[in-house]
């Protein structure tokens, strides 16, 4: 029997704007800033402390992308002195799941991406 259907009925289109989303949502620091903030909601000074490679030009970045799109919120922390800290909204923490399986799944393929690398560096 031969297979009638569309791969387009199947799956959705990936558009420019769902490769913007993905771009943003899954780039170096976004990525790292969601794990940690999967953990428990961090302070600023924290966030840099756990990703400690990320500048605070691009930490300030990332996380007002964030929260642009809904995945995190902006809590100023009525203290002395006052302080501000990032919360994940339910939009973030759904996730939780996909970045811990991206985490996973590179962990679990790393020694063969590293040995494809040498061969292909050998030759």
């Amino acid at each position: 029997m031969t297979d009638t259907s569309s791969p387009d009925s199947e799956s959705p289109r990936l558009t420019a704007e769902h490769r913007e989303l993905l771009d943003q949502v899954l780039d170096k620091w976004s990525l790292q800033v969601l794990d940690r903030l999967c953990e428990r909601p961090r302070r600023f000074n924290e966030l840099r402390r756990a990703i400690p490679e990320v500048t605070q030009k691009s930490l300030t970045t990332t996380l007002r992308r964030l929260e642009r799109n809904g995945m995190i919120e902006r809590v100023v922390v009525n203290t002395r002195p006052v302080a501000v800290e990032y919360r994940l909204l339910p939009l973030g923490a759904t996730l939780q799941e996909l970045i811990d399986a991206l985490w996973n799944w590179t962990a679990a393929t790393l020694p063969d991406v590293r040995r494809a690398r040498r061969r292909f560096d050998e030759a």
